[in-house]
């Protein structure tokens, strides 16, 4: 007895019918500007209150990364989880802890926190505090979930003690051959993964002149200690009524406004394309390959915004498999040094921890 599969019509059709569905469904979910108040807080069975600026799970699809915010209250702790994605943690909200694999880490506003591919963890808040703990999380699980590779696992209350702890690795044994080779490149990369770095203090941070015309530091990368999956967050400081210089890349880039109010530029052009106003607390989403640039409103007040991308893995992997293609572009120059003006010439603030809009 024979089978054959068949699709009934030839795989070209049946292609070129996908694709042209994914982009419909794509576009039709697309939101460039995500307002805080669409955010909406869910309560969860973990006890804490979840909402989604953007991701699957709140009906705004993306590719690469998610966007949602939490919510803790006093004397409250989280169920215990891991899951095979990991995420980056930004503290825009209260004070409380978080615990991974059994290390409890302090945060307060402003903190970022790595939260590493199956590492359990949970967050709580002491119950004398003063307010809930409020923190966005983005993470790489949409990357995971498109390999069919997305895991997750939720124990409850148990003790750290009593849960298993990561997937092993095993150590290659010597030689050359590709085997051998191949179980010391894993085990040395999750060797570094394990051992990176897992939080950043706002009081650490040092905030160095661009010249985009802004200040940046590093809030999570890899030039700071961190082994994550690719995403790195930062942030600039855009002056009153200042800019950003213009510029565009591949990849999905969210930018939280931690304080402050502007618009982004977006279009495929350097002219012509559409502003998008933003206020402290909204997700600014860029995408599509698109020009854009960032504007303070504000003639008195400095703008902050938390800038997060895949940007080790993917968008380097894309730059290679495109290569010759140019996929990270900005103006020459004298032009972005047009667009930056003279960053010399800003009085910046002290730096204060941030608060919930």
């Amino acid at each position: 007895m024979s089978t054959k599969t068949t699709t009934a019509v030839s795989h070209y059709y049946v292609q070129k019918k996908r694709r042209a569905q994914f982009v419909e469904d794509w576009r039709a979910n697309w939101r460039t500007v995500v307002a805080v108040e669409d955010a909406e807080l869910v309560e969860t069975a973990r006890g804490s209150r979840v909402g989604v600026y953007v991701g699957a799970d709140g009906d705004r699809q993306t590719r690469t990364m998610d966007a949602l915010v939490h919510e803790i209250d006093p004397g409250v702790t989280t169920t215990v989880h891991r899951h095979s994605w990991d995420a980056m943690v930004l503290v825009v909200g209260g004070r409380g802890w978080f615990e991974i694999d059994g290390e409890r880490i302090d945060v307060a506003p402003g903190d970022s926190v790595h939260l590493p591919s199956w590492a359990w963890h949970r967050t709580g808040v002491d119950g004398g505090a003063a307010a809930p703990l409020r923190y966005l999380t983005f993470s790489s699980e949409p990357m995971l979930e498109t390999m069919g590779m997305s895991v997750l696992e939720d124990a409850g209350h148990a003790e750290f003690a009593t849960l298993p702890p990561r997937p092993p690795v095993s150590d290659g044994p010597q030689g050359d051959d590709p085997y051998a080779r191949r179980l010391r490149r894993v085990a040395r990369q999750q060797d570094e993964r394990r051992t990176g770095r897992l939080h950043t203090d706002w009081d650490s941070l040092e905030l160095l002149n661009s010249p985009r015309g802004t200040r940046t530091t590093f809030l999570l990368d890899k030039a700071i200690g961190y082994q994550a999956s690719g995403i790195t967050m930062a942030m600039f400081e855009i002056g009153p009524g200042r800019r950003q210089s213009m510029h565009r890349h591949p990849g999905e880039a969210w930018l939280y406004v931690l304080e402050g109010r502007g618009h982004s530029y977006l279009g495929t052009e350097p002219e012509g394309g559409e502003n998008h106003e933003w206020k402290k607390g909204d997700l600014i989403v860029v995408d599509h390959f698109l020009w854009h640039q960032h504007f303070n409103d504000d003639p008195d007040n400095t703008a902050k915004v938390v800038r997060i991308h895949m940007f080790d893995s993917l968008l380097e992997t894309m730059r290679v498999l495109c290569d010759p293609l140019v996929l990270f572009e900005e103006p020459p120059n004298h032009i972005r040094d047009a667009q930056a003006g003279d960053v010399t010439t800003i009085e910046w603030p002290p730096l204060e921890r941030p608060t919930w809009p």
